[in-house]
């Protein structure tokens, strides 16, 4: 059983939901706002800085991603039990942010996936001893 990391993942879900419970009393709702997001936001960071400072064993590493790879399934367990009837009964401003939401998402797919990966080798930087020794390839 994968237990380790269990505590860094345990004190950001606490983080997260007392910052989504704090939002929701600033904004005046008596809910958690975002408080799984924000929780996964955090872990990330810190895995982050602690992976650069090397203060995360490799056991701690492997236990974060198994936690990670089970929260997906567990945020959409999440996200079917709110109240869906609630939300369009509360009018077209719902549906639409909801609506928003997920096309700003679709959007930024493409974005987010191409951080980090290394741009294409250009043919100035594949040429080797310069201009004057390239062979012609035809």
């Amino acid at each position: 059983m994968v237990i380790y990391g269990v505590t860094l993942l345990a004190i950001c879900m606490l983080a997260g939901a007392f910052i989504g419970d704090l939002l929701g009393a600033i904004l005046g709702i008596e809910a958690n706002v975002g408080g799984v997001g924000i929780a996964m936001l955090i872990l990330v960071l810190v895995v982050d800085y602690l992976k650069k400072k090397k203060k995360l064993t490799v056991k701690s590493q492997e236990g974060v991603a198994f936690w990670s790879a089970m929260y997906i399934p567990i945020v959409i367990a999440m996200a079917s039990q709110q109240n869906v009837f609630g939300a369009i009964d509360g009018g077209p401003l719902a549906i639409l942010a909801g609506v928003a939401a997920v096309i700003v998402s679709w959007a930024l797919v493409p974005l987010l996936s191409n951080i980090g990966k290394e741009k294409p080798n250009t043919i100035s930087e594949e040429l080797i001893g310069g201009n004057t020794d390239v062979r012609d390839a035809k």
